[in-house]
């Protein structure tokens, strides 16, 4: 299995081909993670810098795991504390990070293009855990395997996804990687959630819950980003829910067997009735968070094994 990426900065550069390979390698580390000796050394020699400039707890833990679990020597960076609050720029942290020779980079960052910046200024691979409203391609990764694996396919599937569009690089990945699989995808939210060039994206275009969910395989809610709101987007949460908030009354709609998904953190009673986030018939967002470990391996271990063809061509051993 080859990946022709030295990064992963997005689902935009991907192809149907790369999508499916990274997905098939995330399957064999499901079972790895599923059994009592949970270790691989894909990486091992390694090391993986993680450099969150937001916080996060489910994405920066789980490429902590898969790190760990590949055999890498894993770095957290306390960004909050860095030379970055002291003046330093972006591109010289990058190159004081540079200079310490790390193999993979994790980053996640405020600012839309931070991450490609980045990448053009070090020599080992670099992962975008989130840029702005940008992109967050292992999060499309993650939801594109849990579909695969409960669905049994992904692709022709008719997939509503709900809430704060505007503001969410989730929602942007996963309509790109969607769309090159050839699935039928609904946008639902209120218009002031739509970005303002919605029409551009391929997608169908919705304001009312039940109408959009109408004969859905799958029900994707969105967090509502409060904190990159400048503005009144939404009258009240209230208001909200009764509107654009997942309950049995609006999910009946959708086809028997839809799956419900959640990138996390959730927002009970906001975006999603705490009784359908807890049914296991229905609810796939603990498996959501599952995959996201298996999903972040494969793409280390296939951007891994660039790096090591990389220095053998070369002549340095890896």
């Amino acid at each position: 299995m080859t990946f022709p990426h030295r990064h992963l900065l997005g689902i935009e550069p991907l192809s149907p081909v790369d999508i499916a390979d990274i997905l098939d390698l995330s399957d064999s580390y499901v079972n790895l993670n599923r059994s009592r000796a949970k270790h691989s050394d894909r990486l091992a020699g390694l090391t993986q810098i993680n450099m969150f400039f937001e916080a996060s707890t489910r994405t920066q833990a789980s490429f902590e795991i898969a790190g760990k679990r590949l055999g890498a020597d894993v770095m957290n960076m306390a960004m909050q504390a860095s030379s970055l609050k002291k003046g330093e720029t972006l591109i010289d942290t990058a190159l004081t990070l540079n200079a310490m020779h790390p193999d993979l980079l994790v980053v996640r960052h405020p600012q839309s293009g931070a991450v490609n910046l980045l990448a053009e200024k070090v020599n080992c691979a670099v992962l975008n855990a989130g840029d702005g409203r940008h992109e967050h391609p292992t999060q499309a990764l993650l939801d594109a395997l849990t579909i695969r694996r409960k669905k049994g396919r992904l692709h022709r599937l008719t997939i509503a996804i709900c809430g704060d569009i505007a503001h969410s690089r989730v929602a942007r990945s996963n309509i790109l990687l969607l769309g090159k699989m050839e699935n039928r995808v609904r946008l639902i939210g209120p218009p002031t959630l739509m970005p303002s060039q919605v029409a551009e994206l391929g997608v169908e275009v919705t304001h009312d819950m039940r109408e959009g969910l109408k004969g859905v395989d799958v029900v994707m809610m969105l967090r509502l980003q409060r904190e990159r709101m400048d503005g009144g987007f939404i009258p009240s949460e209230r208001e909200y829910f009764h509107r654009w908030g997942l309950d049995g009354e609006k999910l009946a709609f959708a086809n028997d067997d839809a799956i419900v998904m959640h990138p996390g953190p959730m927002n009970r009673g906001v975006e999603i009735d705490g009784t359908i986030a807890d049914d296991i018939n229905r609810s796939v967002i603990q498996e959501q968070v599952e995959m996201g470990v298996a999903v972040r391996m494969a793409a280390m271990d296939l951007l891994a094994r660039n790096l090591r063809e990389k220095s053998t061509s070369e002549g340095v051993y890896v």
